[in-house]
């Protein structure tokens, strides 16, 4: 006698499930979600390389401008013991990057941002304010009175000066004075502003130069007006 299969409410026989599809269809489950943590791994991976790579570079950065600070500050008489960590300082900087990568990477980061600031407060040396002006505005503070001397020199000699051949001579002397105080407020803006590590001294040398020459070319052309009206 044979055993008869399973029937619906309708009387329609139903097909037993093929356990060999059945396999198959968990075979390909498997192999989804297998793929899919091989690919989250995969970009896991990816992300904690480019952090590594990224923190090493913070480090050289940040080695790089500690050790410019250090030798400033040595040479500003800063001791060796004041420049070096203290074990709470360790502590503290350890577990900050007791977090993986990421941690480190943002600590570095920080770390650079404080170098940053210890750069503009060493460059300032001794005019914080000043350092961080517009490069123009901060330079006329050089160019302006070395561009004035040339004139007051001159209206000096005019005033003072009994004959038109001194004038005349003066005249004559003055006239490589503007480029002359071009090239010491050039020198001076370089050792009063000194850039930070990497970049150079914005010295705005066509506004230095016309801020020198300016006012000799006006005192100049107004004395040989004057002498020739006398």
């Amino acid at each position: 006698m044979t055993q008869s299969q399973p029937q619906s409410a309708g009387g329609v026989p139903i097909q037993a499930e093929n356990p060999v599809a059945t396999a198959w269809a968990d075979y390909l489950a498997a192999a989804r979600q297998l793929d899919r943590v091989r690919r989250d791994a995969a970009t896991a991976a990816s992300e904690q390389a480019r952090t590594v790579q990224a923190a090493r570079e913070e480090l050289a950065a940040v080695r790089t401008r500690l050790a410019s600070q250090e030798a400033r500050l040595r040479e500003l008489g800063v001791s060796p013991i004041s420049l070096a960590p203290t074990p709470p300082e360790l502590t503290e900087a350890t577990r900050s990057m007791s977090g993986g990568p990421s941690a480190v990477l943002a600590a570095l980061r920080d770390a650079r941002r404080w170098t940053q600031g210890a750069d503009d407060t060493l460059a300032a040396r001794g005019l914080p304010r000043v350092a961080h002006w517009p490069p123009r505005a901060r330079n006329l503070l050089v160019y302006g009175p070395l561009g004035l001397l040339v004139p007051l020199f001159l209206m000096a000699v005019h005033v003072f000066a009994g004959t038109d051949p001194v004038r005349v001579l003066a005249l004559v002397v003055g006239l490589p004075a503007p480029a002359v105080a071009f090239g010491v407020g050039w020198l001076a803006v370089g050792r009063l502003f000194p850039a930070q590590l990497g970049d150079r001294v914005d010295r705005t040398p066509r506004f230095g130069a016309l801020v020198c020459l300016i006012p000799a070319v006006v005192a100049t052309t107004g004395i040989v007006l004057a002498m020739l009206a006398a």
